[in-house]
């Protein structure tokens, strides 16, 4: 573990000079997969753990890092900077090429380390040395999240490829049952993991997906990216009301517009009332 602490510290403090130079800081995000990935191997290469398990969850891992890479790096190259950090830098103009260092590419390295946690217990267990229940369950909900991770991805790609999706809401396919359908298949994709750590008896893994699902749900996921699209979509607010923000639910119906309230007319005076007023 200590040996993995190092290796992605080390490989983080190389990216922050990349992007010192390049003045773009969204390479970060492009090699989380990756650095993560990186992690697993040095698990694997150092280790002699029940090579079924260990290979599956590689396997497993390595087809994770490498499609999530593949996809921020579609979206990113040749965009420019990430606006998040476009706004970060502006408010640190000076001081961001070292600034950049403490609050994005160290945190991104320690929170990768952290999250990492039930593939140590996955990949470097010898016991017990066969696959079982909890192996199982880990495999599923791995396929699932990345069932939701990809659709939704693809859904997300083929909506922002047509003109005036700027402002305009994503509210099919997955997205009408979930407004971060992609963040929910990431999180189960780690509590997947953290059942192959379980299945070792490696219960404190799961400090690593408990930290995934808090990390996307309340700090840097959704929070961040909801302020934007509230700012940005005038739709949002209508399409948030009616949709589940995380866990895919049946949107809540709309509601149906009130009939507009009668106007009372005035009475018409019968015959009767003009022969009294006489």
């Amino acid at each position: 573990m200590l040996l993995s602490l190092v290796a992605i510290l080390i490989l983080f403090t190389i990216l922050w000079g990349v992007s010192v130079s390049l003045r773009n800081s969204s390479i970060v995000d492009i090699w989380w997969g990756p650095g993560i990935l990186l992690i697993g191997l040095i698990y694997y290469f150092t280790s002699d753990g029940y090579p079924l398990r260990a290979q599956l969850t590689l396997a497993l891992l390595a087809i994770w890092a490498i499609r999530l890479a593949a996809h921020v790096g579609a979206r990113n190259i040749g965009n420019g900077e990430d606006y998040r950090y476009e706004k970060m830098r502006e408010e640190r103009e000076d001081t961001w090429w070292w600034y950049s260092y403490v609050t994005v590419f160290l945190p991104h390295a320690l929170i990768a380390w952290v999250v990492s946690l039930p593939l140590y217990f996955a990949i470097v267990s010898l016991v017990p040395a066969q696959l079982n229940t909890f192996d199982s369950l880990g495999v599923m909900l791995i396929v699932i999240g990345l069932f939701f991770e990809i659709v939704s991805d693809e859904h997300l790609r083929r909506f922002r490829s047509v003109p005036g999706s700027d402002t305009r809401v994503l509210d099919t396919g997955l997205w009408r049952y979930s407004r971060h359908p992609n963040y929910f298949g990431e999180a189960i994709v780690w509590w997947g993991f953290g059942m192959i750590g379980v299945a070792t008896g490696g219960v404190p893994g799961l400090i690593g997906p408990a930290i995934m699902t808090f990390l996307l749900v309340r700090v840097t996921g959704v929070p961040l990216l909801e302020s934007a699209m509230v700012e940005t979509k005038p739709g949002y607010a209508d399409y948030a009301a009616r949709t589940s923000v995380f866990i895919p639910m049946p949107p809540v119906p709309r509601t149906a517009t009130p009939p507009a309230p009668a106007v009372p007319q005035p009475r018409r005076p019968k015959a009767s009332d003009r022969l009294r007023r006489k």
